[in-house]
């Protein structure tokens, strides 16, 4: 009897988890025969295995073959341990001790002739590898980039299996990390391109500078896509842990690019109007994977038409905008990703949606029935609700609005003050402040409160309005260079919310 053993790592969510396989030669019929809940995609590496290892060269034991993937209770998806079961085989099979195999863990999925195709969430199998104190990782070349964003932990890219096995047996090199590439340039539309507007220019820096959620609605062609597209520019850059959690979303999502994976910039996802529940929120047999929301982490999330959507699946944005992440059961267990994101809606005002609201035809049933898709739970949620309006011929000026780079300066010191006053509470932004919070330790001036007051007791305003809009006042605040909100910023709050008469 002849045993093998590599490791590898399986992918739950973000989450990796050490996986070991042992390879198990005795005697008997020839025969291959899984154990450790593999899928169907895992059942057929037997075949890309025997094929790779027969076609670089290598023998494929004549014997009863055991492969088993431990731990069992764990369910195994997809090709990713095509390289590692190769190699469990041939340590087995030629009774070699090869110190390498024992010290890393091997992920890539095999071509029937021995070369090793990259494969979907390596860079959370780094981290935790990582995580678990493994010195070195070995990988596809073409994920070599992606590895190599991790420090703390060697990341070697291999090509071929033959290659592989040169390197366990000390006899051949494989590539070595790669260097960080240079940041690309951002090209993202400038704020300046965008013709009048003024007051929906200033709700998207309000946005920005406080992470709230903004609806924009109006008639084609008033610039709401144009405003939505410019969020992003406003917003910081990414930490260095934001940034790996966000590119470690899109690795499981199999959506980066060799040339440039590492993420540092807000993301900015748009879905079309017909998209499903899945589509949104993530979904999938098997384990499920992220849908817009998760790969929105940390950026935006852009519903254009969004009372074209079906209800469905605006109702399932409810749970990550409030817990800022999404659990999905599916077949072979939970996966749980990240969802904080900003979202902005933009809608036409009905069906019909003509560029001058004098020529609508629709009904006014048939106006409330389209935009009454939004439910009351779903837009209490949302901070900031402006109504744009089409540009007159006196907007065309020679003199254009404030450009990007001017508004991200007043955004990033509005953050910066903000975060500094709740540092002590684990937070940055203005919209993660809870209402206890506010409410309490945070009350505004009996004079900045009436207006709250006023609309609550006309039952015009819930408790959670109430909170937001206190958010949306210290955002203007910040703003403004004030240490604590005003009625004027307050009333500024409630208009915001389509809450008038209340100043």
């Amino acid at each position: 009897m002849a045993l093998g053993r590599a490791f590898s790592v399986a992918v739950v969510g973000l989450d990796g988890v050490i996986v070991e396989i042992e390879a198990d030669i005795a005697s008997g019929l020839p025969g291959v025969h899984l154990v450790g809940l593999p899928d169907a995609a895992l059942q057929e590496s037997r075949d890309r295995v025997r094929a790779a290892i027969t076609n670089c060269g290598g023998d494929w034991p004549q014997a009863r073959l055991t492969l088993a993937l431990s731990p069992a209770t764990l369910p195994k998806t997809g090709s990713v341990y095509d390289v590692a079961l190769a190699a469990a085989v041939m340590c087995a099979h030629g009774k070699k001790e090869w110190k390498r195999l024992e010290k890393s863990l091997l992920l890539g999925e095999l071509a029937l002739d021995g070369r090793v195709r990259p494969v979907k969430g390596v860079l959370p199998a780094v981290l935790a590898a990582k995580r678990e104190g493994w010195p070195s990782v070995v990988v596809p070349h073409e994920n070599l980039a992606e590895a190599s964003l991790v420090d703390g932990v060697d990341v070697w890219g291999v090509r071929t299996l033959g290659q592989l096995r040169g390197w366990l047996a000390g006899k051949a090199d494989l590539e070595p990390r790669m260097c960080a590439p240079p940041a690309a340039p951002d090209e993202r539309a400038d704020l300046a391109d965008v013709v009048g507007q003024a007051h929906a220019r200033f709700a998207v820096e309000v946005a920005a500078a406080g992470a709230h959620h903004l609806m924009l609605t109006g008639p084609p062609g008033v610039g709401k896509t144009m405003l939505a597209q410019r969020l992003p520019g406003l917003l910081p850059p990414l930490s260095e842990a934001e940034s790996l959690e966000v590119t470690a979303i899109h690795s499981v999502a199999g959506l980066l690019t060799g040339a440039a994976p590492l993420i540092s910039r807000p993301p900015f996802v748009a879905p079309h109007q017909t998209s499903s529940v899945a589509a949104l929120v993530g979904g999938g047999s098997g384990l499920a994977r992220p849908g817009a929301v998760s790969r929105a982490h940390r950026g935006v999330l852009f519903l254009d038409e969004c009372a074209e959507l079906r209800v469905s699946a605006l109702e399932a944005l409810r749970t990550p905008l409030e817990d800022g992440e999404i659990r999905l059961a599916r077949r072979d267990g939970v996966a749980r990703y990240p969802a904080r994101f900003q979202l902005v809606l933009a809608a036409n005002p009905c069906p019909c949606a003509p560029t001058d609201p004098r020529d609508c035809i629709c009904p006014g049933g048939v106006k409330r029935r389209y935009l009454g898709k939004l439910s009351g739970p779903l837009l209490d949620r949302v901070d900031l609700r402006v109504e744009m309006h089409p540009v007159r011929a006196g907007a065309f000026t020679p003199e254009t609005g404030e450009p990007t780079s001017v508004v991200r300066e007043r955004v990033a010191a509005a953050r910066a003050a903000a975060a500094q006053r709740w540092r002590p509470y684990g937070i940055s932004t203005n919209a993660e402040v809870s209402g206890p919070l506010l409410r309490r330790k945070f009350r505004l001036s009996t004079d900045a409160m009436e207006p709250l007051q006023t609309a609550l007791d006309r039952g015009v305003l819930s408790i959670r309005g109430v909170d937001r809009s206190m958010r949306v006042a210290w955002t203007l605040a910040d703003l403004a260079g004030r240490s604590s909100p005003t009625r004027d910023d307050v009333s500024v709050a409630l208009s915001f919310r389509q809450v008038e008469g209340l100043r």
